[in-house]
């Protein structure tokens, strides 16, 4: 598969080989898809082996069987069309709240990227119906729940499946959605976009249906949100380092790599040491601090930062197996063989995904023990209380405070594993499920709440860094890569002062956050941060 970066962006889809960028190009940037002709004649030459299997005497599992707990029941030709629109029609059963656009062209683009591989038997029009939909902008409504992660993402990948056939319910490109009462059918949405409806052929519906897409894109988002999230927080446990007149010293890559070869935790030291490089607030107080040591929050954060990156390393590692994948059951084998199998169990998938919920919670803990103590006189090293303009008339960040402490505490219950939980189904056919579709929701709000953690504690250590240098009278400056940041979070958020209106300024905060402008303001001042 290739990218080109030129606008419009485009993806070129072949019969092997996805990477990251490629799902994020078409998840959230809206990149336009095309199918290389290999791919194509690759779909077309295993689908005609699928057709003399489906006029075969010999039934066949998915192809001239019904599915799961009905795969011993042969269907006769003139119902395997109506089989196929059953399969859809009631596994597209889910409730809740939609989606996120994001999920769902991602969930649409990694499966036609497993049709395109040929192992999955269907008609080449189908894959090209699923490329048309999303070139068009069309987005499936897909909802909350219906998958337990086995057998595929059933419920949300049928909800996709039933908009190519034209059903269903589906948002257009203006947002607007259609299929509901009083809106105008999916059909006629498609027709809008010159897009032909697929009647589904045999083996098509479960080829559709069965696989880890919902789970594995939502991965490959958290992890590409967590790679910038995460430099991030470093960047602000180095302010609050510094407005705490914490040491630098503990950073020092010879008390990393050499002694404790955690590559994570020496890329967490060295981005710290390098934010506080050349600070006039840390060499302040190099000689003459009677403190032996710093709390563990500040002391410890490239050891707790450090241990997320490699969680989120080895999250790459199998994310980058399962986009090697091609999951069907059953699955259409070089050598013509159409072989049931459970590749569709996403065990692997949901391990990392509630590894990665437990790495974010505790990353966000530390960033508020971090916010906590700069509000707190007896611990902030001459810092007025809650950083407020006139403690006890103005109450300064104290509830910004009990809103990270909210957010921490959320990230804490979605930490709770949802792989450890299986709920059998399919009349015990499917006695034992992954539940990774939930293990993939919960870590997409983890990370949500990350980023506003790091966007309160970003808001208080700047304002406890300016507090110093008007205490100071200007001598107490932060260094080059502190400056930086505070002059671009000042463009949105005001310094210290009376108390005000704090929520939209937080939200701002969080806004520059995830826009990645923190992390860019810092390296336009030190250089490329990991």
């Amino acid at each position: 598969m290739t990218i080109t970066t030129h606008e419009p962006l485009t993806v070129t889809l072949g019969s092997s080989g996805v990477t990251p960028e490629d799902v994020l190009a078409v998840a959230r940037h809206g990149a336009q898809i095309t199918i290389s002709q290999e791919a194509l004649d690759n779909v077309a030459k295993v689908r005609a082996h699928i057709d003399e299997l489906a006029v075969s005497d010999t039934p066949a599992y998915g192809i001239s069987t019904g599915f799961g707990a009905l795969a011993n029941r042969h269907i006769p030709n003139e119902l395997r069309t109506q089989l196929q629109k059953s399969l859809i029609r009631s596994h597209a059963a889910g409730m809740g709240p939609a989606v996120e656009r994001e999920v769902v062209r991602g969930i649409m683009f990694l499966r036609a990227k497993t049709m395109a591989s040929g192992r999955t038997g269907v008609r080449r029009e189908v894959l090209e119906t699923f490329v048309k939909v999303l070139n068009a902008g069309i987005t499936p409504l897909v909802r909350e729940f219906g998958s337990l992660g086995c057998s595929g993402d059933l419920a949300p990948l049928s909800h996709c499946a039933l908009v190519v056939m034209g059903e269903g319910e589906a948002f257009g490109p203006d947002g607007e959605l259609y299929g509901v009462e009083g809106r105008p059918t999916v059909a006629e949405l498609l027709a809008q976009h010159g897009i032909e409806p697929v009647t589904l052929a045999e083996k098509e519906g479960l080829a559709l249906v069965n696989g880890t897409e919902g789970m594995l894109g939502m991965l490959l988002m958290a992890i590409a949100d967590l790679r910038m999230l995460l430099t991030t927080a470093d960047i602000t446990a180095a302010l609050s380092v510094e407005a705490l007149l914490g040491t630098d010293q503990v950073f020092l890559p010879e008390l990393h790599a050499a002694l404790r070869p955690h590559p994570g935790q020496a890329a967490s030291a060295d981005n710290m040491l390098r934010v506080l490089s050349n600070s006039p607030i840390v060499a302040s107080h190099r000689v003459g601090d009677s403190r032996v040591q710093d709390a563990y929050s500040l002391r410890c954060a490239p050891q707790v930062a450090g241990a997320v990156r490699d969680t989120v390393t080895h999250a790459e590692l199998v994310a980058s197996r399962e986009l090697a994948a091609a999951i069907d059951n059953p699955v259409v084998l070089p050598d013509g063989r159409v072989s049931s199998n459970g590749n569709f169990h996403g065990a692997p998938v949901a391990y990392v995904l509630d590894f990665l919920a437990i790495a974010v919670a505790d990353l966000s803990s530390i960033a508020e023990r971090r916010t906590d103590r700069m509000l707190d006189p007896a611990r902030s090293h001459g810092l007025p209380a809650f950083l407020a303009d006139d403690p006890g008339v103005d109450s300064g960040l104290m509830i910004a405070q009990y809103t990270q402490a909210g957010l921490v505490s959320d990230n804490k219950r979605l930490a709770v594993p949802a792989s450890v939980d299986s709920i059998p189904s399919s009349a015990m056919q499917e006695d034992h499920v992954s539940m990774g579709w939930h293990a993939a929701r919960k870590l997409r709000k983890a990370v949500e709440n990350l980023r506003r953690v790091l966007a309160v504690e970003l808001v208080t250590s700047t304002r406890a860094i300016d507090i110093r240098t008007k205490l100071s009278d200007g001598e107490l400056t932060p260094g080059p890569a502190g400056a930086a940041v505070l002059e671009v979070l000042r463009e949105v958020v005001q310094g210290p002062g009376t108390d005000r209106f704090l929520s939209p300024e937080l939200e701002a905060a969080d806004r520059l956050v995830g826009s990645g402008a923190v992390r860019a303001a810092a390296e336009s001042a030190v250089g490329i941060l990991a």
